[in-house]
């Protein structure tokens, strides 16, 4: 009995299922790659999207408009902006959206696609993290950012029917 036991849990531990039952062990999640590039698309679990150098999910503000950023003091602490580099580059592979910089309050140059400032989330504390999708803060809602630069609303896990909820704090 012991035996069966162990040969069990170590099947369990090495993930092992088979492939044609429909309870069997999904498929792991992709979890994207720091490039060091200001900004890359890359698969994650709610489709491609954008994500910083370190491989951080990138996320639209709906409040800010015309291209200025309007996320600063307690909003600054929780969406941290994408600096835009020194030297801005004309594309970046998989980028369809337009680079762009916009002058923070603070005179700092923060990166922006296709118009839109883009953000990182403090809530999210490792790559392919997408805790920020669809949540209410500072006044506004936060998105995942295609490749487009367009703001993800409908965003949500493959398989899901429904866009997740996001928490309103």
């Amino acid at each position: 009995m012991l035996p069966a036991a162990v040969a069990a849990l170590a099947m369990t531990a090495a993930g092992c299922s088979n492939s044609g039952s429909s309870g069997g062990a999904a498929a792991p999640l992709p979890v994207p790659s720091a490039t060091g590039q200001a900004v890359s698309a890359q698969a994650t679990s709610l489709g491609t999207i954008l994500v910083d150098g370190k491989g951080r999910t990138v996320y639209d503000f709906a409040n800010d408009k015309n291209g200025t950023s309007t996320c600063t003091g307690g909003c600054a602490a929780n969406w941290l902006f994408v600096p835009a580099p020194a030297t801005l580059p004309k594309s970046l592979p998989g980028v369809a959206g337009e680079l762009g910089t916009t002058r923070r309050a603070d005179g700092a140059r923060q990166l922006t696609v296709a118009g839109h400032p883009v953000y990182t989330f403090v809530g999210d504390s490792a790559p392919g993290q997408t805790n920020g999708q669809g949540v209410v803060l500072n006044g506004g809602l936060w998105t995942v950012v295609s490749p487009a630069g367009a703001p993800l609303p409908d965003a949500r896990p493959a398989g899901a029917t429904a866009p997740p909820a996001g928490p309103t704090y």
